[in-house]
């Protein structure tokens, strides 16, 4: 039996692979504003708003009824199917995935246990799974098996957004602004965790390279992300420089892609991060 890949729209792929799977979209609101992410608002508009709007943004799962149309198509194809989601503990997506496939036969879900980047590289393990020509079981069993040596770590520009979300209190987003202090975010377990300040973006750039090293390394054999924040590249280009001694040797090019909309609602515009699979 053929097998499809649907994933949710908050995983962020590279256009060469967004093209092989199935997307089902959550939904943006800014105030009374509600955009469908990735189909009525795209991350430069999403970014766009977040900069020049006083509203902070917030997203809905997806319902039950947007994965049961996936599941529906699959059925029609005559495939199984294999759904990625972002983790349960930011968003019930996978209860939706989950409800929304009890009538139906060979559709396998994956609560992911990260987002963004994150997502997007267990999403091309998954790929390279079905190249391989495995099953859909057999697919979502490896995924399992693969997903907690994720990690995403990640350098934020600013704690303004954090504060806006609930994250951190205004006296630590203050100071934060006073001292130019940038954190050092992480995904552990499914939820957004502050791993460290630092002063400035080169000692941040820094914190990055040790948090990496700290994890035990990058697997090289496995998918590689980076991303950023906002509307311009430039900060991820300069800890790539900043970083290159990990990537020279290792990998033909350094591939990156610009982060959606559930971590850019936390860390704001000019947040820089790597996702990558631990040694």
């Amino acid at each position: 039996m053929k097998t499809r890949i649907i994933v949710d729209s908050t995983s962020d792929l590279l256009p060469s692979i967004k093209e092989q799977v199935h997307i089902v979209p959550l939904t943006v609101h800014f105030g009374q504003e509600e955009y469908v992410d990735g189909v009525t608002i795209d991350h430069k508009t999403f970014y766009e708003k977040l900069i020049e709007t006083d509203v902070h943004p917030s997203t809905s799962q997806a319902s039950p009824a947007t994965f049961e149309m996936e599941y529906e198509k699959a059925r029609e194809a005559g495939e199984a199917a294999v759904v990625i989601t972002l983790t349960s503990k930011l968003s019930g997506t996978y209860q939706s995935a989950t409800i929304a496939a009890e009538d139906y036969d060979n559709i396998y879900i994956v609560d992911s246990g990260t987002v963004a980047i994150g997502g997007g590289i267990l999403v091309e393990y998954a790929l390279r799974l079905l190249n391989e020509g495995l099953e859909a079981k057999e697919i979502a069993e490896k995924l399992e098996e693969v997903k907690s040596h994720i990690n995403i770590v990640a350098l934020v520009d600013t704690l303004e957004y954090l504060k806006k979300g609930g994250r951190i209190s205004k006296a630590v987003a203050f100071a934060g602004g006073v001292l130019n202090i940038k954190p050092v975010l992480s995904v552990e377990h499914g939820e957004i965790k502050i791993l460290g300040k630092a002063r400035g973006s080169k000692i941040g750039n820094n914190l990055l390279v040790e948090e990496i090293e700290k994890a035990g390394g990058v697997d090289f054999s496995m998918p590689l992300l980076l991303g950023f924040t906002g509307l311009s590249d430039a900060m991820l280009l300069k800890y790539i420089e900043d970083s290159k001694h990990i990537w020279e040797g290792n990998v033909d090019e350094v591939r990156y892609t610009s982060i959606g909309s559930v971590i850019g609602t936390h860390a704001g515009p000019g947040a820089v991060a790597v996702a990558f699979f631990k040694n």
